[in-house]
């Protein structure tokens, strides 16, 4: 599973590595080192818009939406708790996936991401989760496979009140390789640049072609190295958590 990442670069910065066309003028979100579930989190997407000639002409943004994904169909937003991740084996199918990642995919920027591996403490004798941290070698931006998904609030009226619509997201993950395999089984999907377009497209919605873009990530690419178990607290944020511990 993802269940913590890195997320530090600037709304411009995104917008730059992205080729976003629009993005807000009046949020920002601050870097974090320690983006949790239900935090709001930067995504790249395209949605659809009406152009002079009348057509639908997907426009390319960045927008913020809270990690842990609420069906359209869900009676109540606490089911996102349980929908942080999507399994790439099984999104096509699942009834909470199945119709955003024919239409609603986007990307999660991220400097890289958590992952816990357990093992016996040698004072106490006791089992214990080590964090890691992982990331690229590069220090190059992951994008990382995400769907999102509106959910309808309705106790708020009319439509077009914003307070009515709430907008959530999950990360895909897939079988760990690389120095993430040696941590944990999973990890989350990471698509190269070439890929970016045939992914964000909502036009594009065949499920085989879609499941072929997600093919095993940053193949020998990727470091992972022991970190504090400060980062085990969502309320610790900051620079500190990365620094490398000694096993």
């Amino acid at each position: 599973m993802c269940g913590r990442y890195v997320a530090t670069r600037s709304l411009q910065d995104l917008a730059q590595l992205f080729h976003a066309a629009q993005w807000p003028t009046t949020e920002a979100l601050a870097p974090s080192l320690n983006v949790a579930p239900t935090d709001e989190v930067w995504a790249v997407l395209e949605r659809a818009r009406r152009d002079e000639g009348g057509g639908a002409a997907p426009v390319r943004e960045l927008r913020p939406l809270r990690w842990s994904l609420v069906p359209s169909w869900a009676k109540e937003p606490k089911i996102g708790a349980r929908m942080i991740n999507a399994r790439v084996e099984t999104v096509h199918e699942k009834p909470a996936f199945r119709r955003a990642f024919r239409t609603r995919r986007c990307l999660l920027p991220a400097d890289g991401f958590y992952e816990w591996q357990p093992g016996k403490d040698p004072v106490t004798g006791k089992v214990r989760k080590q964090p890691f941290f992982i990331h690229p070698e590069d220090g190059q931006v992951m994008a990382l496979a995400g769907l999102y998904e509106y959910w309808r609030d309705p106790a708020v009226a009319p439509d077009d009140d914003p307070a009515a619509w709430l907008m959530t997201c999950t990360i895909i993950t897939t079988e760990a390789t690389d120095a993430a395999g040696r941590v944990h089984p999973r990890m989350p999907l990471a698509l190269t640049e070439d890929h970016y377009q045939a992914w964000l497209d909502p036009t594009h919605q065949d499920p085989d072609e879609l499941r072929a873009l997600l093919g095993q990530p940053a193949d020998g690419q990727l470091d992972a190295r022991p970190v504090s178990t400060a980062v085990n607290n969502v309320r610790n944020n900051g620079p500190q958590l990365l620094d490398p511990v000694s096993l």
